[in-house]
Formats: C-alpha cells, sequence, structure tokens
C-alpha cells in the first residue's frame, strides 16, 4: 500500500477519508489496493480507514485481531455489535466526505461492492459516503510505463496471430476442411508458441454465430468454414510475466473474393462508428478536458443508431483493459451503465461497436492509450474486409 499516494489523492479529489471494508472477501478491490493477501482468512468485518491527513485507523474483531498488521496506523477491536457501533461512529465522526466501494444507484456495479445495509448504518452515524470509483480506477487502471510496455509486447504477437488465423482458415478450408473449434484451437496453440496467456480462448464466429456478441464454439457441433462464410475472429492475450497487460482486437473476413453488398454495408457502418469513438476521445484531450467513459458510447452508438441498427448494437462500445483484460477503469458505455468514470492519463481501453443481425455479425475493436496528453490507437486499424 502506498498510504502518501493514497492520501494525495483524497485531497486532490476534495474526499476527506476513505473507508475500506470486508467480509468473506466480498471487496476484493480493497485487498489489491491496500496489498493484503488474496487469501487471507476472513470471517469477520474489518474496517480501514485511511484519513486525508493523519494517521490510518484498523478495526479488527477480537477474534482476528491482527488482520491488518500489515498496515499502518492506530488499532481498535470490536467484540459485541453495539461495540462495533460504537467504534464505527467514533471512526468516522471526524470526516465530511468519506468514499468507499459504492455507487449510487449502482451505476458503476464493479466498484458497488459494500452492502446497502453498511451504508445505511453509516449514514446513520451522520457520514456522508460517497463512491470511490475514479479512486479505485487511479489505483487500479493507471498503468506504469512498464505495463505498457508489456501490451505493446502482446500486440506484435498478436496482431501477427491474427493475420496469420485467416490465411489458415483459409488454407484449411480449401484443403480438407476446417470448423470454428478447430480454428480456435489452432489459435491456443499460437498463443502458446508466442509466449502469451488468456483467461479464455479467443471467438471465432461463421456467419449467424458472428452475430453473438459472445459466441464460443464447442468441439461438438461447431460450424464448418467454408467459400462464402463471414468470419469474426476476436482475440485478447498477455505476455506470460507478473503485471503484464492485456491487448485485445476483433476484425472480419470472408471467404471468397466478393462479400455480399450487405457485409459491405454493415462493415462500414461498425467502422465509421468505430471511428467516431476514437475520434471523441481524441478531440476530448486535444481540448485538455478529460472525458467520461458514457460520453464516448454515445457518440459512437449515435452513428450505428443513425443508419437504423441501434437495437442491434446490444453491449458497450468498450471496456477498460489492465492486467485483467476487463479492468477496473472507465468503461465506455451509456447502455448497460452510465459510466461517469473519468478516462484517466496511462489507461487502456477498447473501442468495439458491433451490429448484429441474425445472419451475421460485424463487430470492429482497436484498443486505445491515453497518455502524454492524448489518446492513441495502439495496433492495426481495420480498415477494409479481409479477403481470405
Amino acid at each position: 500500500m502506498n498510504l502518501a499516494a493514497i492520501q494525495n489523492a483524497l485531497r486532490e479529489r476534495g474526499f476527506d477519508a476513505w473507508l475500506f471494508y470486508d467480509h468473506h472477501h466480498r471487496d476484493p478491490i480493497s485487498y489489491k489496493i491496500l496489498g493484503l493477501p488474496s487469501d487471507l482468512h476472513c470471517t469477520r468485518r474489518w474496517y480501514y480507514l485511511v484519513p486525508a491527513e493523519g494517521e490510518p485507523v484498523k478495526l479488527n474483531h477480537r477474534v482476528e485481531p491482527k488482520h491488518l498488521d500489515s498496515l499502518p496506523g492506530k488499532q481498535e477491536h470490536y467484540g459485541p455489535w453495539p461495540e462495533l457501533h460504537a467504534q464505527l461512529k467514533k471512526m468516522v465522526a471526524p470526516y465530511k466526505h468519506i468514499a468507499m466501494q459504492y455507487s449510487p444507484n449502482n451505476n458503476i456495479m464493479y466498484v458497488s461492492l459494500v452492502d446497502g445495509g453498511t451504508i445505511e448504518l453509516l449514514r446513520s452515524f451522520g457520514a456522508n459516503i460517497e463512491s470511490s470509483a475514479n479512486l479505485v480506477a487511479q489505483f487500479e487502471a493507471v498503468l506504469s510505463s512498464d505495463q505498457i510496455a508489456t501490451h505493446f509486447t502482446a500486440r506484435d504477437k498478436v496482431d501477427k496471430i491474427m493475420e496469420a488465423a485467416f490465411k489458415e482458415a483459409g488454407h484449411r478450408s480449401r484443403n480438407g476442411g476446417v470448423n470454428e473449434y478447430q480454428l480456435q484451437q489452432w489459435l491456443g496453440e499460437a498463443f502458446k508458441r508466442e509466449g502469451l496467456i488468456t483467461d479464455d480462448l479467443p471467438i471465432v464466429g461463421v456467419n449467424e454465430n458472428a452475430g453473438n456478441p459472445h459466441y464460443s464454439p464447442e468441439a461438438s457441433g461447431s460450424k464448418p468454414i467454408r467459400e462464402g462464410d463471414w468470419l469474426l475472429l476476436d482475440m485478447w492475450a498477455k505476455i506470460d510475466r507478473p503485471d503484464a497487460v492485456y491487448y485485445d482486437i476483433t476484425w472480419c473476413g470472408f471467404l471468397g473474393k466478393a462479400p455480399s453488398d450487405r457485409h459491405r454495408e454493415i462493415f462500414n457502418v461498425v467502422l465509421a462508428a468505430r471511428d467516431m469513438g476514437i475520434k471523441t476521445a481524441q478531440d476530448a484531450f486535444a481540448a485538455k478536458r478529460v472525458p467520461q467513459g458514457w460520453e464516448v458510447d454515445e457518440a459512437t452508438r449515435a452513428v450505428i443508431t443513425k443508419a437504423g441498427y441501434g437495437e442491434y448494437f446490444v453491449h458497450r462500445t468498450g471496456h477498460s483493459i489492465g492486467v485483467e483484460v476487463h479492468g477496473n477503469g472507465a468503461n465506455m458505455d451509456n447502455l448497460e451503465t452510465k459510466d461517469d468514470r473519468e478516462i484517466l492519463p496511462n489507461t487502456l481501453f477498447s473501442i468495439e461497436p458491433g451490429i448484429y443481425l441474425p445472419e451475421f455479425g460485424v463487430r470492429a475493436e482497436v484498443d486505445m492509450l491515453v497518455r502524454n496528453g492524448a489518446a492513441e490507437v495502439t495496433g492495426r486499424i481495420q480498415r477494409e474486409i479481409v479477403l481470405v
């Protein structure tokens, strides 16, 4: 835990304190930010209050009195519940604006981890509980220069694998045949050869299966990949080392020389939406304004809605990327949530609009990095349908 950094962030954002709380590992964010062991045996409630100024305060049950010994601050204990309430009331009394892993109306559910009863209890003591969402992003999503370098290393490997995968699909389809599952397994082996790891294997979707945003082929019943088919490939991976960061892209191709006019139409709408998402983020930083995630989604989604396909764009525009492929920074989202978190410097996120029709789907995904006052696309940008 970096106490000085936390206290500085609290002062910058106008908080008087940040109250961390857990029971039975309900809040993994607290463990990461505080540097607590993820396997800490936790059967009783613990609390850790970091003020913007001064010494932190630890509150543990007497059954588990040493849970927070690794952290700086004054130690307090409780036993019976009335004593807990009295200690908590004393703990929060000096502070007006207290951050917790909470989000009004559960808008940012990824950080809204404190139960409603605890919020009610603290408010009954006069505490003003506010969302720690931007604080969490600052400590969970902001990347070091070394981590950013791992993203680019993964990019170089994944981009090559993506190009090779389309060629492999064409070669196999014309020489003995291949199905979605077989191509997915080929991709998994390619990742291993390149020293890449992932939380799940790539999406390989043909025709109507490309219209399922989270499709995953299975060994039994997987569709063959044939001449005249539309093929979507979505892959994400990172290099196999601690604290490495993911690279995540989606491209679309056609097996043959001439995709249909319908394919081209939908593809071009999705690309226009993606490019609007990119431009919206870049324009905001060029104007020296810190945008929020929902703004990028709104601008991107408007392009698809105007083209008449709004009902077929069924997910957010993009997500935070970090050590996990879905990170704890701002998502580009004004659909599933109104994500009002700031897009912070040295954070990564995807732009990946899609149109998912019954007969086929199109998604175009790039990653963007904010650094040095600007937002940049970190990898190749698909401009044309890949002809396989």
